[in-house]
């Protein structure tokens, strides 16, 4: 294995992403690495609402096929656009060390109540209400640096909501006309996987891969997507899962938001974890 493909989405987060990911396997494993760069569903239609049409797999499949047929050899994913469902044949090689999982509100300089807010993610618009319960929602779609000029220079909306993660690894803490106000756990619980960059690959490749990835973050995300496999959710459910430590948030739309300490050897077994916390909110018969 002297070098290696990275599949990989097209814009500047996922390049940033998948250089992150390249330098690790050059410094671990001693290999050239090689970028290829896809332009997924989820990319070319950027009309379309994601909630309305479903997000499962758009951001994701074309980079899965080009694994399966032996064109890469990994494939970078924010970890949040993966869905629950594997195609066989594919699993989850690791993760990156995660970032700063916060949501963040981005607001037009000044404000402090947004009248309108562009978000197309259910999960955000349900909590973002509880904090203004009289805000218009809008869909937003585009690359991150296109959201912020559409609040900032085109003031298509009073602001929207973006994650940390992204801020920091494209290297923006400021911007012309704009605030940003990370939202603690108890605002807003991030999505599953947030902050987190997942390295997919062949289920045959797995294992030399998870030795040289981060455990602490697979150990918190296993659990999270095992609450979001549980519950089949994907772009249009209003849902997230999140572990801080040893406690697990939850949002959805029928609870709001609750959190709880996991319980003892939790973790060992996050599919009856996820099922049994699930019940215990009558969100699972």
């Amino acid at each position: 294995m002297s070098k290696l493909v990275l599949a990989t989405r097209k814009s500047p987060l996922a390049l940033v992403q998948t250089e992150m990911v390249a330098a690790h396997l050059r410094n671990q494993l001693g290999v050239e690495t090689e970028l290829l760069k896809i332009v997924t569903t989820g990319d070319k239609q950027t009309e379309w609402s994601l909630e309305q049409r479903g997000g499962k797999g758009l951001f994701t499949s074309e980079l899965e096929a080009a694994l399966l047929r032996g064109e890469a050899d990994v494939a970078v994913h924010s970890t949040k656009d993966l869905p629950g469902e594997m195609p066989a044949g594919l699993a989850v090689g690791g993760y990156l060390p995660r970032a700063d999982t916060r949501d963040v509100l981005v607001l037009r300089s000044g404000l402090e109540t947004p009248a309108t807010l562009a978000t197309g993610s259910p999960r955000r618009r349900l909590q973002i209400k509880r904090l203004f319960p009289d805000v218009v929602f809008s869909e937003i779609r585009g690359n991150v640096d296109t959201r912020l000029r559409k609040i900032g220079e085109q003031h298509v909306a009073d602001g929207t909501i973006l994650a940390a993660a992204g801020l920091k690894r494209l290297g923006i803490d400021t911007w012309p006309g704009i605030d940003f106000l990370p939202l603690d756990f108890d605002q807003m619980v991030p999505a599953v996987g947030q902050g987190a960059v997942a390295i997919q690959c062949r289920e045959t490749d797995a294992a030399k891969f998870a030795a040289i990835f981060d455990a602490a973050t697979a150990r918190s995300v296993t659990l999270e997507r095992a609450f979001q496999n549980a519950l089949g959710g994907g772009c249009h459910t209003a849902f997230a899962a999140h572990v801080v430590n040893d406690r697990i948030y939850l949002f959805h739309e029928n609870i709001g938001l609750v959190h709880q300490p996991i319980p003892a050897g939790g973790f060992d077994d996050p599919e009856a974890t996820a099922t049994a916390i699930l019940k215990q909110h009558a969100l699972l018969p």
